[in-house]
Formats: structure tokens, sequence, C-alpha cells
């Protein structure tokens, strides 16, 4: 894995040392720290991945500091760390290009090695193609992304394996949280057009009015507020593999133009009428009976006859119990390293009630079964005790709206905001995140309008 170059700029020397040696526990970071904005600026080649710049420098404004970065490269992420717990000016800071406002009290450096994991996490998004083209290699191990080894999950790799050696449709079905997704993308990385773009939409996520505009694009002035012309998903899939999540989600008239595109090969902009060659694969997936919508009318018979392709269904977890213990461990471990947490084990009294339990939200729901029951356990041996599924059960309907999880994310941030006033600092606390965290949320999804 590739080191994290962090630049720290900080003119308090202890403080200085203090988040190098704690940004320095990952030994994939290495730190270089400046005194001065100028010190920093006559030394940014080679330029850092990531910078943490202390609000209150001596030589040079924050502001300015930002600007004269963002002049050399307006791609770095900039972490601000200050003494100064104010919300208007995080929230401006934010609107200026910084990528996350750290308050200095005891809590601040976890926040920051939070903020670099995520950012690191996002900066590899850049290159996940290629990296997950590495590991897959002339010949794809589908056990190397899907956990299990249950008899289910067997059948299910014969048949992803039936889809890598052509372009013809694929429709995955499923019940919520049973990892439609994580399928789509493995068969993507697998196929010929692995070196091309996979991208993935949430029909179900987007209102109807704007989802003709977000697959096939539209002109500057095709509608009020299109100040300028954009791609659609089918451009920026061409050549690749298009993921159209919740597709039974989609309305009567988007469908009728989904059939013609795929039809014809060839789209036109909303508001043009320039014909447009595309080359995709399309890959489908929804947690509803296809089948049974057609004969309801909601669904296209002609269309759903265009993406069925191969039909590939996920198992629910309920038919897969041979694999919960994998899954449970797995997620275990995934929990442990990214919080910096010794590794945990299972008693055979917990054991057998992860086995005992149905899981309505499939592997989503054991996942978060299995966070929770780490943080609540005293020890390194989590109990039977320390399992609670009741937390779950009362959001069967939240999850089975299958969004992304930054759709969840806002909607749980936002109900919090109002309930508590529009207090971004009570909110923080109420739901154990960092004041950023809050900051930038409401800054990113305007949250308190």
């Amino acid at each position: 894995m590739k080191q994290l170059h962090i630049s720290i700029i900080e003119d308090n020397e202890w403080y200085a040392d203090l988040l190098e040696y704690h940004l320095q526990l990952n030994p994939d970071y290495t730190v270089s720290k400046y005194a001065s904005g100028d010190d920093f600026l006559k030394n940014l080649f080679p330029k850092p991945d990531v910078i943490t710049l202390d609000y209150s420098l001596p030589d040079i404004k924050c502001e300015t500091l930002i600007n004269k970065i963002r002049e050399h490269d307006p791609d770095i992420p900039i972490v601000i760390i200050s003494g100064q717990e104010d919300i208007n000016t995080a929230i401006n800071l934010l609107k200026k290009g910084a990528y996350d406002y750290i308050v200095k009290d005891e809590d601040a450096k976890d926040r920051l090695w939070n903020t670099i994991k995520n950012l690191r996490e996002n900066l590899q998004l850049r290159s996940e193609n290629e990296q997950l083209r590495e590991e897959v290699g002339k010949k794809f191990d589908f056990s190397q992304v899907i956990v299990g080894n249950s008899e289910p999950i067997k059948k299910l790799f014969v048949l992803m394996g039936k889809t890598i050696d052509s372009s013809i449709s694929v429709s995955i079905s499923g019940e919520t949280g049973t990892g439609k997704e994580l399928v789509a993308k493995a068969i993507h990385f697998n196929s010929a057009r692995k070196k091309q773009p996979f991208v993935a939409i949430n029909v179900g996520a987007i209102p109807s009015e704007l989802i003709e505009s977000e697959l096939f694009g539209h002109e500057k002035g095709a509608f009020t507020g299109a100040i300028q012309q954009r791609i659609g998903k089918f451009e920026e899939a061409h050549k690749g593999t298009l993921f159209l999540d919740e597709i039974g989600e989609m309305d009567a008239n988007t469908q009728t133009k989904l059939l013609r595109v795929l039809q014809e090969r060839e789209l036109i902009r909303v508001g043009g009428n320039k014909k447009i060659k595309i080359d995709v694969r399309v890959v489908t997936a929804t947690h509803k009976n296809l089948a049974e919508e057609v004969k309801k009318g909601n669904f296209r018979q002609d269309l759903y006859y265009r993406l069925m392709g191969i039909p590939v269904k996920l198992p629910p977890l309920r038919e897969r119990n041979k694999d919960i213990l994998i899954l449970s461990q797995h997620f275990a471990n995934e929990f442990t390293k990214e919080n910096k947490r010794k590794k945990v084990s299972f008693s055979s009294d917990a054991k057998q009630k992860l086995m005992a339990y149905a899981y309505p939200g499939n592997v989503r729901e054991l996942k978060a079964v299995i966070e929770l029951a780490i943080i609540m356990a005293d020890d390194n041996e989590i109990k039977d005790t320390d399992i609670h599924f009741e937390s779950f059960d009362s959001a069967a309907n939240f999850l089975s709206e299958e969004t992304s999880l930054e759709n969840y994310t806002i909607k749980i941030v936002k109900h919090f905001l109002d309930k508590y006033d529009q207090n971004g600092v009570t909110v923080a606390q109420k739901l154990g995140v960092a004041k950023s965290t809050i900051y930038r949320m409401i800054k990113k999804h305007n949250l308190t309008e």
C-alpha cells in the first residue's frame, strides 16, 4: 500500500511533535513539519498527499495560505486545526476549500487520525479500479471479495463466473443487505471491461424529475438550473459497466427512454439533439420481483427481457447459516483494525446466539450487530450478553429503503439537528462523532436551511 505523505504546518513545536508522533503510529504514514506558512510554501515539492494547517500562524492568514496552496494544487486536502470552536469560522473555511475543521481539545488527535484515515480511503478511490485489477489478477477468485463458503455461496460463485466472458446484461436480485453492488463490482472487475469505468447509480434515490438528466445528461439551458452541460451516467460508463441499483423503482416514462437507449445504443442529452453512441454493459439490481412487477403493469415487459440477461439471485443470510460465524469474525477483524482495537474472539454462547437469529437485514445487519457487540464488550471476548438484535428490529423499514450510506447519514443528522435546535455541538455529542464532521455535513448538504 502506498505511503501517505502528510505535511503539518504548526508553529507550536510541542503540538507539532504530538501530531507527528500520533500519526506515525501508522507505519504507512510519513510526516513533514513546518513552523510557518512561508516555510511550507518553499517546500511544496514533492507535494504532500494531505496538509494539516494551524488556523493561527504568525506569518500568514489561514485563508491566504489556503488560496496559495490551491494555486499550486487545487486537489490537496487541507485539514484545519484550530483553537477556536466557532461554527461560522468552520463553515467559512470549509466553503473556501478546507476538507475538515478540527478544534484543538483533548480529542483532536483522535479526530485527526479518523479524518486522515477517511481521507486516505477517498484518495484510494481514485486508483481503486487499478488496485482491484491487480488483486484479481489473471484468474479472479470471487472468495477474495465475497466472504463465505456455504453451498449457496459456492453456487453463486459458479454463476458469477458465467457472467464474465461476455457483455450480456446481468440482473441481480436479492433482499436488502445481501450485497448486490459488491457482486456487480466483482463481475465488472473480472470482465473484459475491467480497465474501463464502473459507474453506479441508485435509481430509487433520485427524484423522477431528475433521473433522466442523471442517466443521459443534459445541455446547458435545458431546464432551470442547468447552467452548464453535464454528461450522464451512461456516458461516464462508456466502454465500461453501468450498475443500475433498484431498477424496479424506475418510473414508466424513464423506462421507455431507457429501452430506446439500450436498443439503439445511443442517447440524446436532455435539451439536445445530437445522437451520442454509447458502449455500456448494464448490470441491474432490485429487491423486488420484477416478473411480478411486469404482471402488475409497473414495469415494461420488453425492458424486463432486455435487462434480464443472466439472472443472479443472492441468497439471504438465513440460507447461509454456515457463513454467519465466518462473516462475524471478518467484520470483527475489520472493525478492530480500523479503530485501533485489539482483535476479539467470540464465546461459545455468543456463537450460538449469532447462529440462532434470522437476520432480516441480512449481511448488513450482521455487520452492525458485530460492531455494536465489540463496543459493548468489556474485554476481548464477545459474550452472548454483548450481542443485541432488538436495536435493529425497529430499523427494518428504514433499511429496506436501500439508499446510499451517505443518504442514511444525512437523514440521521438532519433529524438530530431538528431535534436539538440546529445545535451542531450537541448533535455531535449525541451521535458520538467529531463536531467537524457535523459542520462539514451542514455546509455540504445545507442541513440548517
